[in-house]
């Protein structure tokens, strides 16, 4: 077993706090299907649990009242159904129920084991009555056949013979999580399926059900692989019973299928096919094609830190954790909790764009062309939205989403956050500059920074000279409705000057036609885009020497963040929105992320002002922050500071800093902590110039080393502490500048 790989946790605390917790911690995913680490067993019942079965981009359509009904303000939303319930095991023992909650557990240890894509519970437990036994349950959610979830139990009996029962379970009445006093999980509670239909087939049971309002359909299917002595059925449940003798292991597996009709329109008979070609392929085969998998997967994206085994573990934990997050095909993103649970309702953000790709764009192509096609399949749901927003042209992409439509009730801190049309567009600029792959510009890419190009034009104006985007919200939600926020304003001037330059590319190289006849986009129009982005307003103050947040930022009054009381945060909780946004604080990164995805838009010396005066006024609230300013104190030479900001990030889930891991990972953070380390301390940049390192080490460490893509190359660099080394693993010669020098990359650079 490699360590480096595991994450574990022995005879940790049964309170309910902890086991919520645990159900996010060690949840299994594969990027369709999401289950919450729930005890096969279950809890007392006094305790509480988000029990949840989950499938990436299923949803429900729930209602969103809103105080007033004002044109366009939404009224309802989607939000991620909790599907059949097939965890369910239940162990009798001599007439004994097994419940880590009676008898006296001697020992319990959990572990995620990232190298072969489980997760185990192992326990040693006496019973009321002096019964001991052995009881291991480990779990898997496929990444070889994706509606595959498979569940082993093995049971040894240790002082006793007797008779063992195993109760199986196959729910279809299940409900969502809710909480009416926390703003980021569902506030009401309602019913989003129906069961249809239950059928048996052989030793598979199959559940048919649909979604109450979205009228989406899907089939659940559960079998089982055992020797028992007897057998028998009470519906969707089955019960084996077993007579054992001392030392003697029963071994037990439990199959479950999920298909929706999103992507199977046979869903039913898709679902039966595979339930009964998982379990004549047996367990073995998908954990030896899991591991497989994962050996892949590990070879492109492994990343170690010497001098910190801790740290190492905890990164590995977040980078597995995005590819247990990340849809595996067009029809799903990524959910800000991943597939770990229902907070924030299952719905995409911007975090998918400028904190999650980035990594799948280095690492695992195929995944971050699938995030750019599922941005894609939505494009007409952007366009609508514009035009409810009131304008005449554009996409104006969804805050917060699952099938496309805007799912935002808050306008001022949801809609109003303009700037995801323009991360989108920036995510599809990223992915070409690292691929060079202009088919995916030809086939969807170009016409969404078409798209976004148009929405810009129209929000914008002129007013002596500068072109202005009044009345958005940038990344700070502390800061809303504002004139010019400088992070939309630079990213939307980047957006417009792309598109016009992806049309051109594609002129050059004869694979226009689709995107021009799809469009119809004119050279009148490409030119206004250049226009506008020549004369966009980048807010600037003489005075103070950085870019202000917005016009009206300066202007309010200071509330310095260090003021701020441990028990007033997050603000968002404490304070009426309206007394936030009359104050100079900062929920996250907003100009500083901008200097950092944008950094030649403004000197050195703006940045290091601007990093310099927001530091003073950001609390870093929101789970996206501190890693981002971990990479510009990097860029700075500031790498103690962004060490520190950089530990708050890559730890965040493993040590529950934010106190609400219980509701789901926090996705985007793992994102950023993989960004705080390639592009921070690696200094890894790649633009229209090129490729180009700048890496520092910070003081705790002996060294690092990651690997990434870059066009047809794959490259390692470890960063040690009197040398750097540059290794072309295979792929043609590169041009590459590390720590501001040229170099052509044949094999291996080494530099001082």
């Amino acid at each position: 077993m490699d360590t480096k790989y595991i994450f574990q946790k022995e005879n940790f605390s049964l309170s309910n706090d902890e086991l919520l917790l645990d159900e996010t911690l060690f949840h299994n995913a594969n990027g369709y299907i999401g289950v919450r680490s729930n005890y096969e067993e279950g809890y007392p019942t006094n305790f509480k649990t988000i029990r949840g079965m989950y499938l990436n981009g299923f949803y429900d359509i729930a209602p969103m009242k809103q105080a007033e009904k004002l044109c366009g303000l939404i009224e309802e939303k989607q939000i991620m159904v909790n599907t059949a319930d097939t965890q369910g095991i239940l162990i009798e023992i001599n007439g004994e129920s097994f419940s880590l909650f009676s008898g006296e557990v001697l020992k319990r240890t959990r572990t995620l084991d990232m190298l072969n894509g489980t997760t185990s519970r192992d326990i040693l437990w006496r019973s009321p009555s002096g019964l001991e036994l052995n009881i291991k349950f480990t779990r898997l959610t496929s990444f070889y056949m994706l509606p595959l979830f498979l569940v082993k139990v093995h049971i040894t009996p240790i002082n006793f013979s007797g008779t063992i029962k195993i109760t199986s379970t196959h729910i279809g009445d299940v409900m969502n999580f809710f909480d009416p006093t926390d703003p980021r999980v569902a506030g009401e509670s309602h019913r989003h399926i129906e069961v249809k239909n239950v059928i048996h087939d052989g030793n598979a049971t199959i559940l048919h059900a649909e979604t109450i309002t979205s009228k989406l359909n899907f089939c659940s299917a559960v079998s089982h692989k055992t020797k028992a002595a007897r057998t028998k059925a009470d519906g969707t449940t089955k019960i084996f019973e077993y007579d054992v003798n001392k030392g003697e292991t029963i071994e037990f597996y439990k199959f479950s299928i999920l298909c929706d009709s999103i992507r199977y329109p046979d869903y039913m008979d898709e679902c039966i096919y595979l339930i009964k070609t998982a379990a004549s392929l047996g367990e073995s085969y998908f954990y030896d094609k899991q591991s497989e998998y994962l050996r892949k997967f590990w070879d492109n994206c492994s990343i170690d830190v010497d001098g910190d085994d801790d740290l190492t573990i905890a990164l590995r934990y977040n980078l597995y954790q995005l590819l247990q997050s990340a849809g595996k095909d067009p029809n799903s993103n990524i959910a800000a909790k991943g597939l770990s649970g229902e907070g924030y309702e299952g719905h995409y953000f911007w975090d998918t764009e400028m904190y999650m790709q980035p990594f799948f764009t280095l690492t695992e192509r195929e995944t971050a062309k699938n995030l750019i096609r599922n941005r894609y399949t939505i494009l007409e749901h952007a366009k609508q939205n514009a035009k409810i927003l009131g304008h005449k042209q554009g996409a104006a992409y969804p805050w917060r989403t699952i099938m496309g439509r805007e799912c935002s009730g808050y306008f001022p801190s949801g809609s109003a956050q303009y700037h995801i049309s323009g991360d989108i567009a920036y995510a599809v600029i990223a992915y070409y500059l690292a691929t060079k792959d202009k088919s995916l510009l030809a086939e969807c890419g170009a016409e969404i920074l078409i798209e976004t190009a148009r929405l810009w034009i129209d929000i914008g104006n002129y007013c002596e000279g500068k072109f202005h985007i009044n009345e958005v919200t940038g990344p700070d939600e502390y800061t809303c409705l504002v004139n010019n926020n400088y992070y939309t304003n630079a990213l939307a001037q980047y957006n417009l000057n792309w598109a016009v330059k992806s049309v051109q590319m594609l002129k050059e190289m004869g694979l226009a036609d689709h995107v021009l006849n799809k469009t119809g986009v004119t050279d009148a129009e490409l030119a206004a885009f250049t226009s506008a982005a020549d004369a966009m307003n980048l807010p600037f103050d003489e005075k103070l020497g950085i870019n202000p947040q917005d016009d009206s930022f300066l202007q309010k009054k200071m509330w310095e963040a260090h003021t701020v009381k441990e028990e007033e945060t997050p603000l968002l909780l404490h304070y009426h929105p309206m007394y936030l946004y009359r104050h100079q604080i900062c929920k996250q990164a907003d100009t500083v992320l901008a200097h950092f995805i944008l950094e030649d838009t403004q000197s050195l010396e703006t940045i290091e002002k601007s990093f310099a005066y927001y530091e003073r006024v950001t609390t870093h609230d929101s789970s996206l922050s501190t890693c981002i300013f971990s990479i510009v104190a990097s860029k700075l030479g500031q790498v103690d500071k962004a060490y520190k900001y950089f530990g708050d990030s890559a730890k965040m889930d493993l040590f529950n800093t934010h106190k609400n891991t219980k509701d789901g990972i926090h996705t985007a953070n793992m994102g950023g902590t993989y960004m705080a380390i390639v592009y921070g301390f690696g200094g890894l940049r790649i633009k229209e110039s090129g490729l180009s390192l700048c890496p520092v080490l910070p003081e705790k460490w002996n060294s690092y080393n990651f690997s990434f893509l870059y066009e047809d190359a794959k490259i390692s660099v470890k960063v040690m502490r009197d040398k750097t080394l540059v290794t072309l693993l295979h792929g043609t010669e590169k041009q590459i500048t590390i720590k501001g020098k040229s170099y052509a990359l044949i094999n291996e650079i080494e530099v001082q």
